[in-house]
């Protein structure tokens, strides 16, 4: 999942980034709401982090550009004001949910999820499945045949994307974007040893196999 962060405490920030990817997030970061702003009108994402109180752009005009843009990426703010009317003002302005600073990462975490889950379509958003293969977004419980797997964050990331495209072929690019973010080095061959690494759990216990290569491609979560 895709998570843009516009937060210009350097040290807030860096805080969030480390967290979210440690988690299996792929983050984009924004000191700005101007940068912010052409961040999230540019791509998407499954989730924002926006602070209220943000340079060049405070983040309710930067989540009110958005909602007048049409972008219903659900929004988390972030502020220091801890009073009633701020967080009315900030929910009443297009965001999702409004969390005081300081906070706990864990209550960040959960929060996250919940409004993730609004934005997503009720089947997908708490389970996938393919034949005997089980995803459980909420908890990130992985399980095939009943069997319990335990993957680390990449490689959670990387079966949660081909589990999304079921059948269908997800090339490198695709993947790329995906579990890494843009300081990805392209010219490494990370994605081939992550998907060697996924294999080595999800298929190669079991008497078949899911996760197949198309040459030249890319890779396809299928049953045959």
């Amino acid at each position: 999942m895709r998570v843009l962060v516009v937060e210009d405490d350097r040290s807030i920030a860096e805080f969030l980034v480390a967290g979210l990817r440690q988690e299996g997030y792929v983050v984009d970061h924004a000191a700005n709401g101007v940068d912010g702003l052409e961040l999230a009108t540019a791509q998407s994402y499954d989730a924002a982090i926006v602070d209220v109180m943000l340079p060049r752009l405070d983040g309710l005009s930067l989540v009110g550009a958005l909602r007048r843009a049409g972008v219903g990426t659900p929004v988390l703010f972030l502020s220091a004001r801890h009073s009633v009317d701020d967080r009315v003002k900030g929910l009443q302005g297009g965001g999702d949910d409004y969390l005081t600073k300081p906070f706990a990462f864990a209550e960040l975490l959960a929060r996250l999820q919940v409004i993730t889950r609004r934005g997503q379509a009720p089947a997908e958003a708490s389970e996938l499945r393919l034949g005997d293969l089980r995803v459980d977004r909420l908890t990130r419980r992985v399980e095939r045949a009943g069997v319990p797997i335990d993957l680390r964050p990449r490689e959670y990331a990387l079966l949660e994307c081909l589990m999304r495209h079921p059948g269908k072929v997800v090339s490198k690019a695709m993947i790329v974007s995906h579990v890494w973010d843009y300081s990805f080095d392209t010219g490494t061959n990370a994605v081939d040893v992550l998907v060697y690494r996924l294999r080595d759990k999800i298929d190669k216990p079991f008497p078949t196999r899911l996760l197949h290569n198309v040459r030249g491609i890319g890779y396809v979560l299928k049953v045959e």
